[in-house]
């Protein structure tokens, strides 16, 4: 059974940092890339980050480059997201998800494909 649990949101002052948490459980990192992306009220997701099963390639939303870092640790089943001078839009519940691979379009990573995830951490940030 596949199951992902986000952690590690909270509130944090622009220009600050928060790393997030995805602990994942019924399968092994190699099988699905893992998507990050962010939600807020009344708007779609949006893919923020990705890192690849297969060969832990690294993606991101043109937004975030430079100032997010995806990793995964395949020994503990984690996959993390380090933010980095956080924007007040980066405000969000930020969910991981799994796909069969990594999709950038438009300088966006997509999030057409995402199968399961998890039930979201919010991200504060105020200015």
């Amino acid at each position: 059974q596949v199951q992902l649990a986000e952690s590690g949101g909270g509130l944090v002052q622009a220009g600050g940092s928060l790393r997030l948490s995805c602990a994942a459980s019924g399968f092994p990192l190699d099988l699905y890339s893992i998507v990050w992306f962010r939600q807020t009220p009344g708007n779609e997701r949006a893919g923020v980050s990705c890192i690849s099963g297969l060969d832990g390639n690294t993606y991101y939303t043109d937004s975030v480059k430079g100032r997010f870092t995806i990793s995964r640790d395949k020994a503990e089943n984690m996959v993390y997201l380090q933010m980095n001078s956080l924007k007040p839009e980066d405000t969000a519940i930020y969910y991981c998800a799994t796909d069969h691979r990594c999709k950038v379009v438009g300088g966006v990573v997509s999030t057409e494909s995402l199968t399961y995830w998890g039930q979201g951490t919010p991200v504060t940030v105020s200015s």
